[in-house]
């Protein structure tokens, strides 16, 4: 077992982020195992601060990768509400996320010494650096964490909704650029408008790497705007997956005003 010292921190986060995502609901209410209600699914796709950093939710699709370290969670929240509204139980393969939407399923292969499991997201966490995920009891037993505490690992989204994507299907969908994503719309925001190609040119490259390459930055041209004969750069940020997350992205980032994009 995981010495308690090792995710007493997790525990007080967690909690402060479960009060932040709840919205003020009764925690004798809870959503059915393996299902997200629509009004909490957005809640839980809003960005949020724990601890001074902000964290901003993002769209997935399959195949999607990140590599980082994974920690577990086990006894001192058993049976407590988790962010996307369920009972934690520790028996279930379920995991924490910091970003990606609740109930995508995700494949975690502990790199040090090569086991796997696939579990569902249903929380938000784990608020330590350098930690991209915090599995189940379940889920950690399976990739050794019960005796390591924490591993190297590689997660890779396989489904969603309970609904996991064979190897082979992935496989053919990449090089096919059919990955299946949680939207399917392609919504965004103008950031920028300018007279000068440069002035376009540096904002697209501070939104390039604010958002490391999650959202696509682009430059249009508009040429004899409003019969003026003047050119205009606009600068969009392209990508979110439904009209709400640009909204929520917006008012996160302070652009109250920038015109959205449905394309």
């Amino acid at each position: 077992m995981v010495p308690r010292a090792s995710f007493s921190m997790l525990s007080t986060m967690s909690l402060l982020l479960l009060g932040l995502l709840a919205g003020g609901c009764s925690s004798k209410h809870y959503t059915k195992p393996g299902f997200t209600s629509a009004a909490r699914q957005k809640s839980t796709m809003r960005c949020y601060t724990v601890r001074g950093k902000t964290y901003r939710p993002t769209y997935v699709k399959i195949g999607d990768t990140m590599t980082g370290i994974s920690s577990w969670y086990g006894p001192n929240f058993h049976g407590k509400q988790t962010s996307n509204g369920e009972r934690y139980n520790m028996h279930a393969k379920t995991a924490a996320h910091k970003t990606w939407p609740m109930d995508t399923m995700v494949r975690v292969t502990n790199l040090q010494n090569g086991k796997s499991t696939i579990v569902r997201i249903n929380d938000r966490g784990p608020f330590v650096r350098g930690r991209i995920i915090d599995c189940s009891y379940a889920a950690g037993k399976e990739l050794g964490l019960d005796r390591m505490g924490i591993a190297k690992v590689k997660i890779e989204v396989v489904g969603f909704a309970g609904k996991v994507q064979s190897k082979a299907a992935i496989a053919r969908a990449k090089a096919n650029n059919t990955e299946q994503r949680v939207k399917l719309s392609d919504f965004g925001l103008q950031v920028g408008a300018f007279t000068r190609y440069e002035g376009a040119l540096v904002t697209k490259r501070r939104y390039e790497a604010k958002t490391g390459g999650r959202y696509r930055v682009i430059i249009k041209r508009f040429d004899n705007v409003d019969g003026s004969g003047r050119t205009l750069y606009r600068v969009w940020l392209m990508g979110f997956g439904s009209e709400q997350e640009a909204r929520d992205f917006r008012a996160c980032e302070g652009l109250a005003g920038a015109p959205i994009i449905r394309k």
